[in-house]
């Protein structure tokens, strides 16, 4: 009987322990699926956030580099219209030296070395009477609506270069972003790590409200960021 009794109390005394170790083990179940369903998704964010980061990080690479040959494609042309334009300057300062001494041969040599646009200024020039009209315009150079075509090519290759660079300094910020995202997400992997090593239930419950808290708001920035 002594012994029966024993048995019965100490079965009696142990009860209680298993139920109460029952509802624990339920919760810390449950608790372990949702951090696990949570990880999987933050790893595959991290990789994806990464990779977008390193897609814009080459967009902004090769932007910059057609910048820079777009830009030096336009000094090349506006050092060749510079060029251009000082020669026809030197031919027109020699066709009015050939005007004033009378010699119309050298001046119809000189109009035929002009080149096509300012052959064109010349001509319409020429109707404003400047010789005897002090009004007129200095010369074929300040004739409205005259340009040197590489001197334009060049100011539109230049407003081209400048888009470029703003395009990729652009692709620059959004790469910055997504890497801004990837340390986020890896910092939630580090809360669910973390939780995963805490015994109670408090702390462990905090970590992951944390960590799900800090994984809304990164997938709130990510929502908002364009696509490579």
């Amino acid at each position: 009987m002594r012994e029966s009794e024993r048995t019965d109390l100490a079965s009696d005394d142990a009860a209680p322990a298993n139920d109460g170790a029952k509802p624990a083990t339920r919760w810390g179940a449950r608790l372990e699926v949702v951090e696990i369903v949570l990880l999987a998704l933050v790893t595959v964010l991290t990789a994806w956030s990464g990779f977008q980061g390193t897609k814009w990080g080459g967009r902004q690479s090769t932007l910059y580099g057609q910048a820079s040959t777009t830009r030096f494609a336009a000094d090349a042309a506006s050092t060749l219209g510079a060029q251009q334009l000082a020669f026809d300057g030197s031919l027109f300062t020699a066709w009015l030296q050939a005007e004033s001494a009378g010699d119309t041969a050298l001046q119809a040599q000189l109009v035929r070395r002009f080149t096509p646009e300012y052959r064109a200024a010349f001509d319409a020039w020429l109707k404003t009477d400047p010789l005897t009209d002090p009004s007129a315009p200095a010369g074929p150079g300040y004739m409205p609506g005259f340009q040197q075509p590489n001197l334009e090519h060049a100011e539109r290759l230049n407003d081209e270069a400048s888009a470029l660079f703003a395009q990729g300094t652009d692709a620059r910020e959004t790469a910055n972003k997504y890497v801004r995202d990837t340390v986020l997400f890896a910092s939630v992997l580090f809360l669910l790590g973390a939780s995963q090593r805490f015994r109670t239930r408090r702390l462990r419950l905090a970590s992951t409200v944390l960590a799900f808290a800090l994984f809304g708001y990164t997938i709130l920035t990510l929502v908002g960021l364009p696509r490579a």
